[in-house]
This record gives structure tokens, C-alpha cells and sequence, in this order.
């Protein structure tokens, strides 16, 4: 299961993990009730888009990761074309680079 291992990995590397979480309605709900850093985001939730978690991320300031399959260009909507992305198959210690930014402000929101 990608999404447990990518949780696995995280918290391999000091990350404190919320989730996986499986669906779009569940995120917003985790997003609403927990401290968030940042959040990796997988496009694709059991076939829905997961864009509208990161407008609600973006809009409360908190930085997030795309995780995609896909080529940006014809799924990504416009205002998420430059967030920062990592594609599939994931590349643990670009993703582990990745969040270390989320602590210091670095990593890209829309």
C-alpha cells in the first residue's frame, strides 16, 4: 500500500503522521481538528481530485505536496500548476527533503 508506505517513511525520518487518510471529506475533516505543518497530497483519493483539500490548505496557510501520476499540465488546474509536486513512483528521500520544509517555510503552497 503506497499510502502506508509513504507514512512509514515519514515517520521513519521524525515526521509525525496523520494519516493516510482515504478521502477528500475525511482530509478536510483531519485538516479541520489537527495542527497541521504540511500535508503530502495524493491527487487522486479513491477517484476524486484532491484540489479542494488544497485550496483549504492554501487558504489556512499551510504547505502542501502534491504526489502525482499525472502530467501536470492536463489535470492540475491553473492555480496549482506551479505548486510543488513529486511524481509517482515516489522518490522517499526527495519526499523527506520535501517536508523538512515544511517546519522552516520553505516548501511551495498555492
Amino acid at each position: 500500500m503506497l499510502a502506508q508506505d509513504l507514512a512509514d517513511q515519514l515517520t521513519g525520518a521524525g515526521c509525525t503522521v496523520v494519516g493516510p487518510v482515504p478521502t477528500v471529506q475525511q482530509a478536510l475533516e483531519q485538516a479541520d481538528s489537527v495542527a497541521l505543518d504540511g500535508a503530502v497530497l495524493d491527487v487522486n483519493l479513491r477517484g476524486e481530485r484532491s484540489f479542494p483539500l488544497a485550496e483549504h490548505l492554501a487558504r489556512g496557510g499551510v504547505p502542501f505536496i502534491f504526489l502525482t501520476g499525472y502530467d501536470s499540465a492536463t489535470v492540475f488546474p491553473d492555480q496549482f500548476r506551479d505548486a510543488q509536486k513529486l511524481t509517482k513512483p515516489v522518490d522517499y528521500k526527495m519526499l523527506i527533503e520535501a517536508v523538512s520544509g515544511f517546519r522552516k517555510g520553505d516548501a511551495a503552497s498555492a
